[in-house]
């Protein structure tokens, strides 16, 4: 299983994902790792681990789509069977969805539907809600809509900040997100007409065990 990370800043998912290869958590090898920013921290981490880390810079190319081009090019180099979105900042081609169709996945913080793009910890705060958490989900051309596969909930209390709610966040992504990758390495994750499916069952909206 050949995994792809796409990156745009401090890469703590990445280096969760790394962590799970290097212990055998996750059947897999990750070929390599792209930023959009030359400058993500997350490029270091993949130096540190032996990984090719790459950044392409938007500037040199005259559409969002010459610049996805040109990543699928980079990206197709190593063949990958799962292309990993932590924490990639850029919007995607509907041509980039397409071409990684079904091996293609994001983590997002929050308990999607509820507050797709931008400053979901914020929102989170000024609705005054009791709970947050985050959603790892197949990608679509719906941005933050695609079939979710797994979530992971966290209380907010009284006084939290942003930060704290990003700390507790965070901790259940380094979680959750190897899980899935783990899950699609050895087969069992796969989505179909747009609905994410686990060892050959149908999961639900919110994803598997949301009742758990």
């Amino acid at each position: 299983m050949n995994i792809v990370v796409l990156i745009s800043g401090n890469g703590s998912n990445l280096q969760a994902i790394i962590d799970a290869c290097a212990s055998k958590k996750i059947a897999g090898t990750l070929r390599a790792v792209f930023s959009n920013k030359a400058d993500a921290f997350g490029l270091e981490r993949a130096r540190e681990a032996g990984i090719p880390a790459h950044a392409l810079n938007a500037s040199q190319f005259a559409t969002r789509d010459a610049f996805d081009r040109e990543l699928m090019l980079e990206i197709d180099a190593y063949a990958p069977d799962l292309v990993v979105l932590a924490g990639y900042m850029r919007i995607l081609s509907p041509e980039f969805v397409a071409h990684y169709a079904g091996r293609l996945i994001n983590i997002h913080p929050s308990l999607l539907p509820k507050y797709p793009g931008l400053h979901t910890h914020r929102q989170v705060l000024e609705n005054g809600d009791s709970e947050h958490g985050t959603s790892v989900h197949f990608v679509t051309d719906e941005l933050d809509g695609g079939p979710v596969i797994l979530q992971a909930k966290v209380p907010v209390f009284d006084g939290d900040d942003e930060a704290d709610i990003t700390a507790r966040v965070q901790a259940q992504e380094h979680a959750i997100y190897p899980l899935v990758v783990s899950w699609f390495a050895e087969g069992r994750l796969a989505m179909r007409d747009n609905e994410a499916w686990l060892d050959g069952q149908k999961l639900p909206p919110q994803g598997h065990a949301a009742d758990e």
